[in-house]
């Protein structure tokens, strides 16, 4: 919106309201939210708060939009002191709440089974990182703008059966993981980018906002201040450890849509690792040998798992899950593991700690100290499990978002993620970006043209309707 329509749209709403908003935004601040620069500040704190949404036609009319009602869970902090009972209370209040959630959700086991082997297969010598939880949610959002078939792929691969049974355990998923209580930070978010002057339809946005925790934007697709907030946004929620690859992202022109979704995590270990123990040794990559240094510890009542060609061990977070490592045998490859049934079962069965091959043991644990990124293209992995149509301007339907075009796709699906671990525990971020575009999604920039009047011309002044109020001829300036 241009900043002269801001301001007047700005100057219609009722002061209260403004209060009222001014004030949730304040709240907001202790949770998980953008800090932007005026005029975007008062565009967003107006629109996302209170979900004013100005569609196309008059910029003056606000259109309801209820995004107001998809606010963070105020997760009251870990008390410091036990003998706080009413903070105790409270903190533990809330984690029971979110506790409820866990194992509500269906599809992310399937889901982690198919696209695990798909997307992390041929590494070669380099690392790669995906969040199955992460791309699970942009591609359930996607399925929430989509219909018919194109809809259909996307429910089997995230192992829904229909797009209500979606929103239930994408819904859940969301709960069971977003903690911000001090001690454990587990952060989501998801947002999508509108263009300006297209026609959406609000009740899917309105849907999308409800279940997915979702923010929408609007603005001059293709432009860099766009561009440049989209940027600024997934830095915000990944806490800046993905700079490098979101410096290269863009929307261009032909955008009409780009969802993207984020996850951010920060746990200490159960028991920290001392520095003092740290060691240095090999490393044994596939390019040749690497001095690094490991980091390492005893757990007398540890548990180690194992299978045909693999065993496993964990390491427990403070108030969270738990970070596993799963080597392969000798000889064995991970590619080999990436393949291998009995492994997928491993990873994505709900309650590794029920595996049969287990017992518990005095492990040392020696692991090497990484921190480890990578970005990922999902497209071609994606029509390999059976989502085709979404990628195809002639297949595919999203009547669900807009009719205003015959001829959208999917243009891009991109996966960023990165995970460090130390002697203190584990930081992980990661975003997916899903751009929806039109046919001609690669069009190139408009030709450029000088438009210098320095000769006799003509004017017209037209109203709002479009109507001439003046026109006239100019031989002479100045």
């Amino acid at each position: 919106m241009r900043s002269d329509k801001l301001q007047n749209a700005i100057g219609m709403v009722d002061e209260d309201l403004v209060a009222r908003t001014e004030k949730t935004t304040q709240k907001k601040k202790t949770r998980h939210v953008i800090k932007w620069t005026v005029p975007i500040a008062a565009m967003l704190a107006i629109a996302l708060a209170f979900g004013i949404f100005f569609g196309q036609g008059s910029p003056f009319v606000p259109t309801a939009y209820a995004l107001a009602e998809a606010e963070y869970p105020d997760i009251p902090k870990y008390p410091k002191n036990y003998h706080d009972e009413e903070a105790t209370w409270a903190w533990s209040k809330a984690q029971r709440e979110r506790a409820a959630y866990f194992g509500k959700a269906e599809g992310l086991d399937s889901f982690i089974r198919a696209t695990v082997p798909e997307f992390l297969i041929n590494a070669e010598d380099g690392n790669l990182v995906y969040s199955p939880l992460n791309v699970y949610l942009a591609l359930a959002i996607l399925a929430e703008t989509t219909d018919g078939e194109t809809r259909e792929q996307i429910l089997d691969l995230l192992g829904s059966k229909d797009i209500e049974a979606l929103r239930e355990n994408a819904n859940a998923l969301w709960n069971a993981n977003y903690n911000d209580d001090g001690i454990v930070t587990s952060l989501l978010a998801s947002s999508l980018w509108l263009r300006d002057g297209f026609t959406y339809d609000m009740d899917t946005l309105k849907t999308i906002a409800e279940t997915y925790y979702a923010s929408s934007f609007s603005g001059e697709m293709g432009s860099d201040l766009y561009n440049k907030q989209l940027q600024a946004w997934l830095d915000e929620q990944t806490g800046g450890l993905l700079s490098e690859h979101t410096k290269d992202v863009k929307m261009n022109i032909d955008t009409i849509l780009a969802i993207a979704t984020t996850i951010y995590f920060k746990a200490s270990w159960e028991n920290e690792f001392d520095e003092n123990h740290n060691t240095k040794d090999i490393f044994h990559a596939p390019s040749g040998d690497i001095t690094t240094e490991f980091m390492n510890q005893s757990n007398a009542g540890a548990t180690y798992y194992w299978g045909e060609n693999f065993s496993a061990a964990s390491l427990g977070l403070e108030e969270s899950g738990a970070m596993w490592f799963i080597l392969p045998d000798e000889d064995v490859s991970v590619d080999t593991l990436l393949q291998d049934e009995e492994v997928l079962s491993f990873l994505s069965t709900k309650n590794r700690y029920e595996w049969q091959n287990k017992k518990r043991a005095l492990i040392h644990y020696s692991i090497p100290k990484f921190d480890v990124d990578s970005k990922l293209d999902l497209i071609k992995g994606m029509k390999n499990l059976g989502v085709t149509d979404c990628f195809d301007p002639f297949a595919s339907d999203f009547t669900p978002l807009t009719t205003e075009e015959d001829k959208l796709y999917v243009s891009k699906v991109e996966h960023a993620a990165r995970v460090t671990i130390d002697e203190e525990g584990v930081v992980g971020a990661a975003y997916t970006l899903v751009i929806v575009t039109t046919e001609s999604g690669t069009t190139a920039p408009p030709e450029e043209i000088d438009f210098i009047v320095d000769r006799p011309f003509m004017f017209a002044v037209t109203g709002e309707d479009g109507s001439i109020l003046f026109v006239g001829v100019v031989n002479q300036v100045g």
